[in-house]
């Protein structure tokens, strides 16, 4: 889909659904994800049909949906009927809730909890409890990562988070920047701008032209061989969010690892990872991943609290990275208090932004941990590779629609992508949302519907909505 296309095809959407949710991707000069001119499908009528059903859904008390009225269902592990349970979601089929996550019943619970606290005894509750909470956090995300709490800094979401490492990172003038032409504004920008800063030079690297064909092997050579001598960042997106496209992070921490053996501590290649479409799906830990640096928000496929995020950092790594905003942090503080800079940096929490946060949800972040710990990591990955499989196949062999996504799980994850060559995209995705099925056009100047089976979603789902576009298109 053209540029121009693209805009109408959103314009169009957020006037029919009355909606701001698609007013960011009207933004003019988003790079492509596969490097492909998309193109815009002939518009035809389709006939409306019966929306979907899902199960029994969870109560919340900040809820005000007629699904509040439910019983609660505790977790039984092995029952995703009961995952959904948590959630005060409507009988849609919500196959975008990847793209801002709701509350499951113990979060909002939390949410209305701390908020309560902080109106009845703001300076007491935040004096008294604050610290432990935001420790609590910490040590919550740290388990999760099996990471050392020092290395996590807290902030309020992906572009922040992106916003503090890229914009914080040293370098020199001529010093270079490996990324892709797939990533994302956020960090195509905050990359720009620290490139203006400093005067380093970025490469951005194709590694795929057809995102269905995508390759381990192609994806890993591209970007090693984009290195050169000057190369002090490879940032990269772990799941692409316009093609699905998983890269295969732990081959690039290894084949970078050979390049840094012979090179000085400050000349070595800093693997940066934007993870949010990978965080609170996939299993892998950072150690296993080979990275430096791990940003993701989690208030999309962890379905944390709306609006909070965070950053774990190596020491190495932290050791390159300079505040962009000032943080809370008893050495910062201390020394403007004695006049002083502050010592080098021990603990990421050094990059944590102070200032006033929503503290009700950061703290509430706590609960959407445990809800992953309850239910199993691993179960959450199997279920949701398990559908995105599903769904994938049988797309594959519906006509009329083109797999965007590749169909191995080694480079690919929870978002399935396709294009409808016949059909207009936005009629495509009107009429599913008539049918009872939620999708998200990507935000990429090459259009294509999105997909994203999670923890939310079932199979019985997934052999619905294949039906509805098989009715569509």
């Amino acid at each position: 889909m053209a540029p121009t296309g693209r805009r109408q095809f959103l314009g169009r959407a957020a006037a029919t659904l009355g909606s701001a949710t698609l007013a960011p991707f009207a933004v003019a000069g988003c790079s492509d994800d596969d490097g492909t001119a998309g193109t815009s499908g002939t518009s035809s009528s389709a006939t409306t049909g019966p929306g979907s059903t899902t199960g029994t859904v969870g109560t919340s008390p900040a809820a005000t949906s007629p699904a509040t009225s439910r019983p609660a269902v505790g977790i039984d592990p092995a029952d995703p009927s009961t995952w959904r349970a948590q959630f005060s979601l409507d009988d849609e089929a919500h196959f975008a809730a990847f793209t801002l996550a709701a509350h499951p019943r113990a979060v909002a619970e939390a949410v209305e909890r701390h908020r309560r606290g902080l109106d009845e005894d703001t300076d007491g509750y935040l004096l008294e409890q604050g610290f432990e909470l935001d420790q609590s956090v910490v040590g919550e995300a740290a388990s999760y990562l099996d990471a050392d709490p020092g290395e996590l800094a807290l902030t309020d979401s992906t572009t922040m988070g992106l916003g503090v490492v890229y914009g914080g990172m040293r370098f020199a003038a001529g010093d270079e920047i490996v990324t892709t032409e797939h990533d994302f504004f956020a960090t195509h920008e905050a990359l720009r701008l620290r490139a203006v800063q400093t005067g380093a030079r970025i490469e951005r690297v194709r590694l795929y032209r057809d995102p269905a064909t995508a390759t381990v092997d192609a994806m890993v050579s591209r970007l090693i061989d984009a290195v050169t001598p000057r190369t002090r960042l490879m940032a990269v997106t772990w799941t692409h969010s316009g093609t699905g496209v998983k890269l295969p992070i732990a081959d690039i921490g290894a084949a970078l690892a050979d390049v840094n053996r012979d090179r000085e501590k400050a000349e070595r290649v800093l693997l940066c990872v934007d993870a949010i479409h990978a965080f609170g799906l996939e299993t892998a830990t950072p150690a296993e991943l080979g990275c430096d640096v791990l940003i993701s928000g989690t208030h999309k496929w962890l379905f944390g609290p709306r609006g909070t995020g965070l950053v774990w950092i190596n020491r190495a790594a932290l050791a390159r990275v300079d505040p962009v905003i000032p943080p809370f942090e008893g050495e910062s503080f201390a020394a403007w208090q004695n006049e002083r800079a502050p010592e080098p940096a021990t603990s990421a929490t050094r990059l944590t932004p102070g200032g006033y946060h929503s503290f009700e949800h950061r703290w509430a972040l706590a609960e959407a941990f445990e809800l992953h710990r309850q239910i199993g990591k691993e179960r959450v990955r199997e279920h949701t590779h398990s559908q995105a499989t599903e769904l994938k196949e049988g797309l594959a062999e519906l006509d009329g629609v083109r797999l965007v996504t590749p169909m191995s799980p080694d480079v690919s994850s929870g978002i399935v992508c396709i294009d409808t060559p016949g059909r207009d995209l936005l009629e495509v995705f009107l009429e599913l949302k008539r049918r009872g099925y939620r999708s998200s056009p990507s935000p990429y100047r090459t259009q294509y519907l999105r997909f994203g089976p999670s923890i939310v979603t079932s199979s019985d789902e997934v052999t619905g909505l294949v039906d509805a576009l098989a009715a569509i298109v």
